[in-house]
């Protein structure tokens, strides 16, 4: 298939899936004339790769589970030493978001001391 259609099927733009294949994600094959062409099996990478950015990983987390991207994804992963790469990148994405939840809650303290009526009881 062609850029336009895995776009289409996958819901995205052929912009991010030229971005995807910068970024080694994604590797199309090229036709005499120069055109991408893709496999029926980049649809499931695509999902894959756009599932885990809307998880909260960055293009480069998911080069840790690059491996896996032709794989349907379960909906709970489960431990398994031969994931040790993206377990690590997966709790360093926590550990980000745990301090910037932090931030943003000591953010909202202060302005509620500050404005004790816009508090979510008041």
């Amino acid at each position: 298939m062609l850029i336009g259609e895995l776009a289409e099927r996958t819901g995205t733009t052929t912009r991010a899936l030229r971005y995807y294949e910068e970024q080694g994600l994604l590797v199309p094959e090229r036709t005499g004339t120069g055109y991408r062409t893709y496999e029926q099996g980049a649809v499931a990478r695509v999902r894959n790769i756009r599932d885990l950015l809307a998880s909260g990983f960055t293009v480069e987390d998911v080069k840790a589970f690059v491996r896996y991207l032709d794989e349907d994804f379960p909906e709970v992963f489960t431990y398994s030493p031969l994931c040790t790469d993206g377990y690590v990148v997966g709790a360093q994405r926590v550990a980000e978001l745990e301090e910037r939840i932090a931030g943003l809650t000591r953010l909202r303290d202060q302005l509620v001391h500050r404005m004790p009526w816009l508090a979510p009881d008041a």
